[in-house]
Formats: structure tokens, C-alpha cells, sequence
């Protein structure tokens, strides 16, 4: 398992959960979809997303309005198949700040679920 970028200290995690972690931060749908099962969900401010074409709108849509920075937090294996990376997002949204932790459960080298919440 690859380390996170500029991040030695924190726990390596699947090449997966990288490139797709990459791939949201840099807004590229295709990208990120292509870290997915097809029928994987995504649980993001209370609402799920099921499949390809739904999550490929949440991922066009997602956090569109607001300007932010992100940093790595922290990084923890459960298993081979559950891994949790914590990030700060600090801009112009409601608050300010927030530390999102982005659950993901993997299935055969893909993301099967993903949850994102504080």
C-alpha cells in the first residue's frame, strides 16, 4: 500500500482510496468513478447515491458553491477491506471548518461504499 503524499507520517492505505482521494480533490469525475464498483453508494450530507450515473452527479455537484483548502489528518486501516482518511476543509462554508472523515469499504480492489461525515 502506497503512503499518502507529503504525508510520511500518516498510516499507508490502499492505492485505491489514493487515487480516488486525488481524483475528488481535483474535481475529475471520470477519475474517481473509475475507482468504483458499479454499484457502489456513496453517503454524503445525509443523502446516498447509488450507482455510476448517481454518483457521477453528486461528484459534479459536490461542494460546487464553496472555496476551501484541504489537509490531511489522520489515516487508519481496520482490515484490508476498511479504511478511514480524515481531512480539514477550512474556507467559506457555513462554519469554517470541519474535520470530514471519508469511510470507505473496498470489494475486490474497488470502492464498494464510501461515507463521508464529521
Amino acid at each position: 500500500m502506497p503512503a499518502i503524499p507529503g504525508s510520511p507520517a500518516v498510516p499507508a492505505v490502499p492505492d485505491v482510496v489514493t487515487r480516488y482521494l486525488a481524483a475528488h480533490e481535483d474535481r475529475d469525475a471520470p477519475a474517481a468513478l473509475a475507482t468504483m464498483h458499479e454499484d457502489a453508494t456513496v453517503t454524503d450530507e445525509g443523502s446516498t447515491h447509488t450507482g455510476s450515473a448517481e454518483i457521477g452527479r453528486w461528484l459534479e455537484t459536490a461542494a460546487s458553491e464553496y472555496t476551501y483548502t484541504t489537509e490531511l489528518v489522520a489515516a487508519e486501516s481496520e482490515d484490508d477491506a476498511h479504511h478511514t482518511v480524515t481531512h480539514r476543509l477550512e474556507g467559506n462554508f457555513p462554519g469554517g471548518r470541519v474535520d470530514l472523515r471519508f469511510r470507505f469499504t473496498l470489494r475486490d480492489g474497488l470502492i464498494e461504499d464510501l461515507t463521508i461525515a464529521p
